[in-house]
């Protein structure tokens, strides 16, 4: 009976993506497991709430059903680099068409193939670790662009992952977790990603300088001190961690600059490359960039990925 009712949810799901696709420009949506989801629990009163705004997803809650929807660039004009998009959202919601949707479209329009990952959104009413959930959903993804690189035409080599606040916790988790057995995977690709792009991100779950509601979400209002450290990415990095860019404005008011900035330190004590942009205002949740001095970002970005041979056919 269980079983039943999970096939009709994810049935249902599906459908609904597949109206999706149609309503926005991605060239295709897919599940994210062709098997089972790990860790999962049957909810069929735990229901996926999409918000829209002029047939445009705006925003995702209450997410049990990963997908990645798939942006391809104008044909010819791809340079084989890919990138795995995790929006913000505090992990209660994903931000997916300003951190998600126009991330993927500016992406596209310097020749790199782009995903947005619709991850889940941890909750001990679908998962049976909710502080895992989302670190599965990621190392995953990795490996389905990895498997299907040919299909899309992207470097196996060349598969950075880019994270906006709490989607940049997960991206940093990924970054200094992806070797650890989340799950058990049908195959032994790596799930590490080959650079990180970083923007305006939660990394600590210290309670200085977190954001106190993508913590509380993902290993609750009293979590011990083992939890708070092992999910406090900037403890975590190593030689290996992949190079990142970061970018935050000195004016964050909810995700304080110091995540950035520790963050940075440990790559640069760990000699990983690493470009951190401080600007002076922007604020938090500036997406592609406002008026401020946040605006200029993407430029910034884009330089740094031609220095490292990420927008080289």
């Amino acid at each position: 009976m269980k079983n039943s009712k999970l096939f009709f949810h994810v049935l249902g799901a599906l459908l609904s993506f597949g109206l999706q696709q149609k309503i926005q420009a991605q060239d295709e949506v897919i599940p994210l497991w062709t098997q089972s989801i790990p860790g999962a629990i049957s909810a069929s009163e735990y229901q996926e709430k999409d918000t829209y705004k002029e047939d445009v997803l705006q925003s995702s809650s209450m997410v049990s059903i990963p997908t990645l929807a798939v942006y391809l660039p104008k044909k010819g004009t791809s340079n084989g680099t890919a990138v795995l998009i995790f929006p913000g959202g505090g992990y209660s919601h994903l931000s997916m068409n300003k951190e998600g949707k126009k991330v993927a479209e500016w992406l596209n329009s310097i020749g790199i193939t782009a995903f947005v990952l619709r991850y889940r959104l941890p909750s001990d009413k679908i998962m049976t670790d909710k502080t895992v959930g989302p670190l599965q959903d990621a190392q995953e993804a990795i490996r389905v662009l990895r498997r299907n690189c040919k299909k899309w035409n992207i470097k196996e080599n060349a598969i950075g992952i880019i994270g906006f606040s709490a989607g940049g916790h997960l991206a940093t988790t990924l970054a200094t977790r992806y070797a650890e057995k989340v799950y058990q995977a049908t195959d032994s690709i790596s799930a590490r990603p080959d650079f990180s792009l970083l923007l305006y991100p939660v990394i600590s779950m210290n309670n200085e300088i977190t954001h106190k509601g993508s913590r509380e979400k993902l290993i609750g209002s009293a979590p011990s001190l083992e939890l708070v450290e092992k999910f406090s990415n900037e403890l975590h990095v190593n030689s290996t961690t992949p190079p990142a860019f970061l970018v935050h404005a000195s004016d964050d008011a909810s995700v304080p600059v110091e995540n950035s900035l520790n963050y940075y330190l440990a790559l640069k004590k760990n000699a990983v490359s690493a470009e951190m942009h401080v600007y002076e205002k922007g604020g938090h949740g500036f997406g592609l960039g406002v008026k401020e001095t946040s605006l200029y970002w993407t430029t910034d970005c884009q330089n740094w990925l031609k220095a490292h041979n990420y927008l080289t056919p």
